[in-house]
């Protein structure tokens, strides 16, 4: 399991499209189970990705909680900075 935090100048609008492409059923093929304004959840594989995203004065912070799925949560990561 993975737990990691990291700050984005990116909307918050532009890094859920992202994530849901990234991770989406286009991308690496999980299901998306949850999704509001600030909340993600993707499965499958017998892992899953949450996000919580929130957005603060002038900066993106995303919170990203994973299991099984850390190589690909790590490399998403760094495509946002």
């Amino acid at each position: 399991m993975l737990s990691l935090e990291i700050k984005t100048k990116q909307a918050p609008e532009k890094v859920i499209e992202k994530m849901t492409a990234y991770f989406g059923e286009k991308g690496l093929g999980l299901e998306l189970k949850s999704h509001s304004p600030q909340c993600l959840s993707f499965e499958g594989a017998g892992g899953y990705v949450s996000a919580t995203i929130c957005p603060e004065e002038g900066i993106t912070r995303v919170e990203l909680e994973t299991r099984e799925w850390e190589y690909h949560v790590k490399k998403f990561v760094a495509g946002l900075h």
